[in-house]
């Protein structure tokens, strides 16, 4: 079996908001030192895939200077290695990509000089470890068209989900795009295992009907009366962070020792391009508690459940708690930061206390998802003014600054957006 794996990163992740308002979304940090799409990328290498093509799109630069050469996963190869492959202009029908298997259709030549025979499909959104030897031993034991990874979902969230439904053998008999009433909580996760002779064939005649071909919304649904479709469960962690919730509470779940997610395992490293740090520095009168810190940081304050990327600066005085700070970022003498996200380089003043107050009711309107959970979130580059309040589900826009609170008094109430 000869192995290409095709990752999918070129998602915008507009329900991130402002943390996805300059980079894509698989390249948004992630616990401390890593990027999301790191989990993927490691996760093919470690089981044994080595020729590796990722799709961008969406503002691409931070992620292809993440990715590199794909030294850090071992992909600096003379043959297979990593390719970062970005949608261009041809005499064909080349165009930005329209959905996630159009962008497999416009990259069919890179299927076919790979010589494989079988194509490994993936998001490079999604948080999770996962072997795909496995279950690329199943799609060959079942001599099967496709194989799709599954895991079970809550009944409430069957319609974020493709769904699928199958017979005693785990073969697919009706596949379901988002249904409102789903008959089954078995989801589709977005790993699938093709045939790459199926593959090209499906696309290219798929491919004129749809401007925006996806796998979940035409692909599947076209195959399963007519090819054999397998199922492969999986019973591990997996999650879509594509939410500020969603991003914000895995992050919590990470530092609290619930998670499923074991970052410390030496037989499933997660590898990850890495800034050459100092060790981190802990003040004299500073104290850290349930906590992420990565290389870099210097603490003279307080940080209780909270993820600190490298860089992060928290003065004397200055109280961080259950937050994601992002690298660089500095936090004044006094500063209060509670339940919040705060990106890479942000300055925040003396005295500001950011995640002000009891209103975690207030949802932010403005935001994509209206997130009413809790965590203020502030952009890229921004500066925070001094001794200021600032209330709950609060967003703050990347590379503000100090003038753009003047329409505030002292206080920004709880859902606003500066």
């Amino acid at each position: 079996m000869r192995i290409t794996a095709l990752i999918l990163a070129g998602g915008a992740g507009t329900r991130l908001g402002v943390l996805s308002e300059h980079r894509a979304k698989p390249a948004v940090p992630f616990a401390g030192k890593f990027r999301i799409i790191d989990f993927t990328l490691s996760n093919c290498v470690n089981s044994g895939i080595y020729d590796v093509g990722v799709l961008t799109q969406y503002l691409p630069r931070s992620l292809n200077d993440h990715i590199g050469i794909g030294r850090p996963w071992d992909l600096d190869r003379s043959r297979g290695g990593v390719r970062l492959l970005q949608p261009y202009q041809g005499r064909g029908h080349q165009q930005w990509y329209g959905g996630t298997a159009d962008a497999v259709l416009q990259n069919l030549d890179y299927i076919r000089e790979s010589r494989a025979d079988t194509v490994l499909i993936l998001s490079g959104d999604h948080i999770y470890k996962m072997d795909y030897g496995p279950m690329l031993r199943r799609h060959e034991e079942h001599r099967a068209a496709l194989t799709v990874a599954v895991m079970n979902v809550p009944p409430e969230e069957t319609s974020r989900f493709g769904i699928v439904l199958t017979d005693e053998q785990g073969k697919v008999v009706k596949f379901l795009e988002k249904p409102k009433d789903a008959p089954s909580t078995l989801a589709n996760m977005g790993v699938y295992v093709f045939n790459a002779s199926v593959l090209v064939e499906r696309l290219q005649s798929l491919g004129p009907e749809h401007s925006d071909l996806d796998f979940g919304k035409h692909v599947i649904p076209s195959m399963a009366e007519t090819h054999p479709i397998y199922t492969f469960p999986f019973a591990g962690y997996w999650v879509d962070v594509g939410t500020v919730d969603a991003y914000w509470r895995t992050s919590m779940e990470l530092i609290s020792g619930q998670s499923q997610l074991k970052l410390y395992d030496p037989d499933w490293v997660i590898h990850t391009r890495s800034q050459e740090r100092p060790p981190v520095k802990i003040g004299p009168q500073a104290s850290v508690n349930e906590s992420m810190v990565c290389n870099g940081c210097i603490v003279r304050g307080q940080v209780l459940r909270s993820v600190l990327s490298p860089g992060v600066y928290v003065s004397p005085g200055a109280v961080v708690r259950e937050s994601v700070i992002m690298n660089d970022t500095w936090i004044g003498p006094g500063v209060v930061v509670d339940r919040c996200i705060l990106d890479k380089g942000v300055v925040v003043g003396g005295g500001t206390h950011l995640g002000w107050g009891d209103d975690y009711d207030t949802p932010n309107a403005a935001a994509p998802d209206k997130f009413n959970t809790g965590p203020t979130i502030v952009g890229k580059g921004a500066h925070v003014p001094a001794s200021r309040r600032i209330g709950r589900n609060v967003v703050i826009q990347a590379e503000v600054d100090e003038e753009a609170f003047g329409q505030f008094a002292d206080v920004v109430p709880s859902g606003s957006t500066v």
